[in-house]
């Protein structure tokens, strides 16, 4: 028989008034339990009498969790959001990591108060224990169904970079590092993002060594030591997600040697059959700009000659002759297009392999091809030197609002692109060819001390346009953005220059598998 609120506030004012051995009442408990069979106005007295008396009545402990469960998952809203908020005060002792779990499968919820709740009743308990808590959680990404397992990992992601340093500790991290690890084993491209963002923010992981880890996991996902087959779209988009993933870990002390030589050897050679995850995306060109980022991270290569030759031959595919009758009627229908996009990426990790074997142009290859590429060098700094002044006039005198149209926007993209390479084939111009140049890629912010350069000189038009990509090109750019192509003025050396930021999208298709493939099906219902 289902307790009244009469029932109720009598056994509570009895055991409220016991002062000495709560334990003896225990019928009056058991009456309090069993307020969750009655009607909404007993269901909600129950929500909060049942934590209130719970930590005195051990032996009743499974039953009375139970009865607060039967509560978060009323029918009304109203007792659902009590007993959540209540919770917390069974997660004590061998209880938590259970409570843990509870919260971590009331995720799935659709009401937002009461996600928010949860939430907020996770945050709680994390703060009492927070290895507890992460088991609780990490047991439902392993096992349960797929909605909680994607919002426990939403979660992490983005609540355990607010916890407290006394909170976090080294412990707390080791344990998410080889938790994480657990689940990596079989993900989705958008769980891998999510779980990456999580190791990323911890603070063992800044070290070097740290980041060496990280990247260590980023390559097992990346399948490097397989073939890749460019006609399959999700075996692609895996390897660029997981390079982006890797891109920011790499500095002087971390290398990147693993995926430029993957780039270099298995790539770079199936770069025109490479199919594209997504529709828009100019594949070719994310893949060389994504080759361009890490060049200047590569240590020592075992096969450096031989992927710096992949890389230059790749690089005469876009760097044509001139025509042979260039003053010919046909001429003009005879012009090859400059596509100063590709050969900018191509140039630039062309320029930083290169300073690793800086006789490449003058031993390793004939002197009949280092002619021709003279030729072909000479023949595209041309046609830049007209983009360069084009540019340079259509940006002149413009600041402020002007800047801001998306023509001038691309111009100013277009002049670094152009001014970029410029710099580089000087360098390779020089006899002997010379490495010491830098440029900043032309997706990339200008760095400060060349922004400082800008402000001691007098402005020109090529300035401009740098000072102009300063303002223009925030560091929380997104990665990725629609392709917008600089339409030159119709003439000799007509192209088209890109403005490409490429921005980290959705996950890997398909299910899940060994890394990225195809997970099973979850159980269903409440498996408390």
């Amino acid at each position: 028989m289902a307790a009244t609120v009469e029932d109720l506030y009598r056994n509570y004012g009895i055991l409220a008034d016991e002062k000495e051995d709560l334990s003896k009442h225990k019928d009056a408990y058991q009456v309090i339990l069993d307020g969750v069979k009655g009607g909404p106005k007993e269901k909600r007295l129950a929500a909060q009498f049942i934590p209130k008396f719970f930590s005195s009545f051990p032996e009743l402990a499974d039953a009375a969790i139970n009865a607060q469960l039967d509560l978060c998952e009323d029918e009304d809203v109203s007792i659902r959001r009590q007993a959540i908020k209540e919770l917390p005060r069974f997660a004590s002792g061998e209880n938590l990591p259970r409570v843990a779990d509870i919260l971590t499968q009331l995720l799935q919820t659709d009401d937002s108060a009461e996600f928010n709740q949860v939430n907020t009743a996770l945050i709680s308990i994390f703060k009492i224990d927070a290895k507890g808590t992460l088991g609780g959680l990490f047991s439902q990404i392993l096992q349960g169904e797929d909605i909680v397992r994607e919002r426990a990992i939403k979660f992490l992601s983005t609540k355990l970079k607010t916890m407290p340093d006394d909170t976090m500790t080294k412990e707390v991290e080791d344990y998410v590092f080889i938790e994480t690890k657990k689940v990596l084993e079989d993900v989705t491209g958008e769980e891998f993002v999510l779980l990456m963002r999580i190791l990323s923010g911890l603070k063992s992981m800044q070290t070097v060594s740290g980041r060496q880890q990280l990247v260590e996991l980023v390559v097992e996902q990346a399948f490097l030591e397989q073939v890749l087959n460019p006609a399959d779209a999700d075996s692609v988009d895996r390897l660029l997600q997981c390079t982006r993933q890797a891109l920011p870990l790499f500095s002087k002390n971390v290398h990147s040697t693993r995926f430029v030589t993957y780039f270099c050897e298995s790539v770079l050679p199936n770069l025109s059959l490479l199919t594209s995850p997504i529709a828009e995306l100019d594949i070719q060109l994310e893949v060389l700009k994504l080759l361009a980022e890490m060049s200047p991270y590569c240590g020592d290569m075992d096969k450096l000659e031989v992927n710096l030759n992949m890389l230059f031959e790749k690089l005469l595919e876009f760097m044509p002759l001139p025509p042979e009758e260039e003053n010919g009627e046909n001429a003009a229908n005879e012009e090859p297009k400059l596509q100063f996009s590709y050969v900018e990426c191509l140039l630039f990790s062309f320029h930083q392999l290169g300073k690793k074997l800086p006789d490449f142009l003058i031993d390793k290859i004939s002197a009949e091809k280092l002619k021709d590429f003279k030729i072909r060098l000479q023949y595209f700094a041309r046609g830049l030197q007209v983009y360069i002044r084009q540019l340079r006039v259509a940006l002149q005198g413009k600041t402020g609002d002007a800047l801001k149209t998306e023509e001038n926007k691309i111009k100013v993209v277009a002049l670094k692109i152009t001014n970029n390479i410029n710099v580089l084939i000087k360098d390779l111009f020089h006899n002997p060819p010379s490495y010491k140049s830098t440029v900043t890629l032309s997706w990339k912010p200008v760095q400060k001390t060349e922004v400082a350069a800008i402000g001691q000189k007098r402005q020109s038009g090529e300035d401009i346009g740098a000072t102009a990509a300063t303002k223009k090109l925030p560091t929380n750019l997104p990665r990725r953005d629609a392709r917008q192509i600089y339409n030159p003025p119709s003439g000799k050396y007509s192209a088209s220059i890109g403005n490409f930021s490429y921005e980290q999208r959705g996950g890997f298709r398909g299910g899940r598998g060994r890394g990225f493939g195809g997970r099973g099906n979850r159980s269903r219902g409440r498996i408390y």
